[in-house]
């Protein structure tokens, strides 16, 4: 029984592991959309003889990826937060795994301190056997 509680414990670590590398893949793909929206903002441009009407449309477009931008940040700290809860979850998890595997070595050793005992007994057994067979055949 505690050997299938151990392996649910261990099967959940893992599912708790791949969740969080998903959301740390999502992290990867917002870092990289921050990226490419900050080089977008910074490269965006007017021609050298446009309109004011150009240069108020380009502003407009920046502002709009600043606030993209922001809104991706604000994505970025939600991940992180569901990152280190997962943390937490396997963190608590792992101490479970090792309670339930602490138990599982001692009932080993207890079964090997068994059979020791047992072999030990059959051992004497075997001796006392073979002394009164040679004793009795002394005297006969």
């Amino acid at each position: 029984m505690i050997e299938k509680i151990y392996k649910l414990k261990q099967q959940q670590i893992n599912q708790q592991i791949m969740s969080k590398q998903k959301v740390l893949n999502q992290i990867e793909e917002l870092e990289e959309e921050i990226y490419k929206t900050n080089d977008s903002i910074r490269t965006a441009s007017v021609e050298l003889f446009g309109s004011i009407s150009d240069f108020q449309v380009l502003e407009i477009h920046k502002s709009n990826m600043r606030n993209y931008m922001v809104q991706l940040g604000q994505k970025k700290l939600e991940l992180l937060k569901r990152v280190e809860y997962y943390d937490n979850i396997i963190v608590e998890l792992n101490k479970e795994s090792e309670q339930f595997n602490y138990i599982l070595q001692e009932q080993k050793k207890a079964k090997l301190k068994e059979i020791a005992k047992n072999e030990d007994l059959v051992a004497a057994e075997y001796t006392q056997a073979k002394f009164i067979q040679n004793r009795k055949e002394r005297n006969a």
